[in-house]
């Protein structure tokens, strides 16, 4: 799966090439490409947040049943 940075350098490459069009049809198509690419780019930063939460969820949960598993009763 592309990285967020992956997405980003897409977006920049968009950029570049609508600042140099002529057309404004064809600078607007690559704006349009830009935004895209960072939305991309945000929502894969979001998921990479999500993951990381819950495989620290997932870690406490574990360290808390193994402290439980491991207690007298």
């Amino acid at each position: 799966m592309p990285t967020a940075e992956f997405y980003r350098e897409r977006a920049r490459e968009a950029q570049l090439a609508a600042d140099g069009a002529i057309l404004e049809n064809v600078r607007m198509r690559h704006i349009v490409a830009r935004d895209s690419w960072t939305e991309m780019a945000v929502k894969a930063d979001g998921v990479v947040q999500a993951r990381e939460k819950r495989e620290a969820e997932q870690l406490a949960n574990a360290a808390l049943n193994l402290a439980a598993a491991t207690t007298p009763q």
